[in-house]
């Protein structure tokens, strides 16, 4: 569940790309996230969230163009780890694609997905922005939870 300071998100988790699963699960816990914004929003596109200066370890990508199969498309509320333009750069940054955006798809890691909550994600995905996408009005992620039901997540492993 990601609460926000416009509602509540709730997402599923899927095992698809574990390596990304786990890594978002392992920040989770360490209540990594709470406090941090949504610092870029791109109506019509996504919505992004996590540390800009992150400094957890880069991990490898579970998607197509770097040879992983992941078969879960960039769907509306589907959730995604953001990077660089470096494949195996993935730490802490997600988004939320707010409109299908399949180009992405075999580029970034889908790893969950909305379940309820889609009115929150088109009140944030409307937030007027800057010039730099960043919303003038500040999106808070106050809290994410997550609901393993006896499931143990593995430790994210770096890139090399």
């Amino acid at each position: 569940l990601i609460g926000t300071s416009f509602g509540d998100m709730k997402l599923k988790l899927y095992n698809d790309t574990p390596q990304h699963r786990d890594n978002f699960i392992k920040l989770v816990s360490e209540g990594y996230y709470n406090g941090i914004l949504f610092h870029r929003v791109i109506k019509n596109f996504m919505i992004q969230g996590g540390n800009t200066n992150s400094t957890t370890c880069p991990i490898n990508g579970d998607f197509g163009s770097n040879e992983f199969e992941n078969y879960v498309l960039h769907d509306r509320g589907v959730i995604s780890m953001a990077r660089t333009q470096v494949l195996n750069s993935a730490t802490s940054q997600f988004f939320i694609v707010h409109q299908d955006s399949y180009f992405l798809d075999g580029y970034y890691a889908t790893f969950g997905g909305i379940v309820t909550g889609f009115d929150v994600l088109d009140a944030i995905a409307s937030v007027n922005t800057n010039f730099s996408d960043a919303p003038l009005t500040e999106v808070v992620i106050e809290s994410i939870t997550v609901e393993l039901n006896g499931y143990t997540p593995t430790d994210p492993v770096c890139a090399n």
